[in-house]
């Protein structure tokens, strides 16, 4: 449980970063992706969480 409460601080921070940096450029970001169709999104976030299945599979794997 600690390891997992580790992993979504980390992650908050990460997502949490850029709003904190750049907030005008995440609003046009925001706006942008709203035109977006809702299938061309769900591809992006399949192929994100992939991605992040495949890297954190490879790290528990080499330690």
């Amino acid at each position: 449980m600690k390891f997992f409460l580790c992993v979504m601080g980390m992650v908050m921070i990460i997502e949490g970063l850029p709003y904190f940096a750049f907030p005008s450029k995440m609003k046009e970001w925001v706006l942008m992706m709203v035109g977006i169709d809702d299938a061309n999104l769900r591809k992006f976030g399949f192929i994100f969480m992939t991605a992040g299945l495949i890297i954190v599979y490879l790290a528990m794997k080499g330690s």
